[in-house]
């Protein structure tokens, strides 16, 4: 450690790409950094390196990092998720004192949070754990910053997070606090969940254009890079019309897209999301469309062999292409507006679960810059929240309502040419299929709970009676009258 330095404000752990460029971020802000990396070597060379003649302190052991920091010590985790942040956390304990503050910045799943905040305040210790989003770049010039844990941290931590986030056009930053325990780690998974929803119908609608289309390259690029400017603006719309138009030496004519292997790959959040709203029984069917999407994508040797076998339908696009692109530009639209009421409704129910209260406009706020959903029409949902913070489904506020009426015939049509093609758009179709079932005042349900009730005794409300009363039919004249307890798993 240098010692014509003073002490640090804040350490971090973890010097791979989002840990280097936090403490690069926060160097920037005029934070003093101190940084510690199991492999040591790796502190010398970013201390040789990138972080040459900055305000960066490099130290090659915990006890010497914890010593390099003023009081209350305020150290920064950004390590693999899981059984890594419990070994580091051991580590750092025995060194801290009371009012000392641990953050962790991963993507950790939010019930360890919950975990390590309890135990850790139960030695003294204030836990933050915080959804950071925005990437590489993010991370070096403003990253989405979403912090929960113990309240009592946040006055610590504020000014920094709130320094290095990204800000919105009218100054506000991309970072507030979210809730106790593990609420913030939660609306970042929900945020990773909605990340999935928005890839895969981006994707999709890739997809239509290249194959059910036959446009080039070059051609869906244009596209895109005239979405981006429209009610699709979003940073998901400007790195697809980059990705389109780049060019290598290894690429098919020159396109590098074309020689990426259709296998995509996942880390978990996405799964996690989905498993959530299961839990809760909440209707996350976009989302849990994406993370099956990639699980098929995965099977790429399946699929090959398939291809062979298996055939479609064999017709082509005969349309006013045109047209149909417009139109899959609002399908897209409509799509993308169900995938955030459904990562609202998922937020609204775990809110009521766990008792947290969960500012929901400031959630768009926080996803409006620096992160990799961020988009123009977060503000609209700030709106809607604002307008009414107890508003139960986007697609209930005007905005988005209108928005969805006007796309719903562009919408439809899309679908209805992917079938008739034989291009799947799973996350699409899922869309439009939430949609007008929640707009249905009578689903076929009542079949459902009559069959339930046929072979198991389930039981079943009436719409002739009272909500809450139960009744059970012997409907094969075979049965007894005894009936199953009633109860949701």
């Amino acid at each position: 450690m240098s010692s014509t330095m003073s002490k640090a404000d804040i350490g971090l752990i973890g010097l791979a790409v989002m840990g280097e460029n936090l403490v690069l971020n926060m160097e920037s802000r005029g934070h003093t950094v101190a940084v510690y990396n199991r492999t040591t070597s790796k502190v010398d060379r970013f201390v040789d390196g990138r972080a040459k003649g900055k305000k960066i302190i490099g130290t090659h052991t915990p006890e010497d990092l914890v010593a390099s920091l003023a009081s209350p010590r305020r150290v920064m985790i950004m390590v693999k998720a899981g059984k890594p942040v419990d070994m580091v956390i051991d580590q750092l304990v025995p060194l801290l004192d009371k009012g000392d503050i641990i953050i962790d910045g991963g993507n950790s799943y939010w019930p360890d949070t919950q975990r390590r905040t309890k135990d850790l305040a139960e030695k003294g210790i204030l836990y933050i754990g915080t959804g950071v989003s925005g990437g590489e770049e993010g991370a070096l010039k403003g990253p989405s910053i979403m912090p929960g844990g113990n309240p009592d941290a946040w006055p610590h931590v504020k000014e920094i997070f709130q320094g290095i986030s990204a800000k919105t056009d009218a100054g506000e930053p991309c970072c507030d606090w979210v809730g106790e325990d593990g609420a913030g780690h939660f609306v970042k998974m929900v945020h990773n969940g909605i990340e999935y929803g928005d890839m895969q119908m981006i994707c999709e609608t890739y997809d239509m254009m290249k194959r059910g289309l036959g446009m080039g390259n070059d051609d869906i690029h244009k596209v895109f890079a005239k979405w981006n400017e429209g009610v699709l603006d979003s940073y998901l719309v400007e790195i697809t019309r980059d990705i389109l138009a780049f060019q290598d030496d290894e690429g098919i004519d020159g396109y590098t897209l074309d020689v990426v292997l259709d296998k995509a790959g996942q880390k978990g959040t996405g799964k996690w999301t989905a498993i959530n709203a299961l839990d809760v029984g909440q209707p996350l069917t976009l989302i849990g469309e994406a993370v099956f999407a990639r699980c098929l994508s995965a099977l790429k040797d399946e699929r090959v062999a398939a291809s062979k076998i298996l055939n479609g339908p064999g017709t082509s696009f005969d349309g006013d292409k045109a047209a149909f692109i417009d139109d899959l530009e609002q399908a897209l639209y409509a799509s993308k507006i169900v995938s955030y009421a459904q990562g609202y409704q998922l937020m609204r129910a775990f809110a009521e679960e766990q008792g947290w209260k969960l500012n929901n406009g400031g959630i768009a706020l926080m996803w409006r810059g620096g992160c990799i959903i961020r988009s123009r029409f977060l503000g609209n949902i700030r709106d809607a929240f604002a307008k009414d913070e107890n508003l139960v489904n986007l697609l209930l506020d005007p905005f988005f309502e209108k928005a969805v009426e006007t796309a719903q015939h562009s919408w439809r049509r899309v679908v209805s040419q992917a079938a008739l093609l034989g291009i799947p758009m799973p996350a699409i179709s899922a869309a439009l299929a939430y949609y007008d079932g929640y707009r249905c005042e009578r689903l076929p349900a009542n079949l459902l709970q009559a069959q339930r009730d046929y072979f198991g005794a389930h039981t079943y409300e009436r719409t002739d009676k009272p909500r809450g009363e139960w009744f059970h039919t012997n409907w094969t004249g075979r049965g007894g009258t005894t009936s199953s307890s009633t109860y949701n798993a």
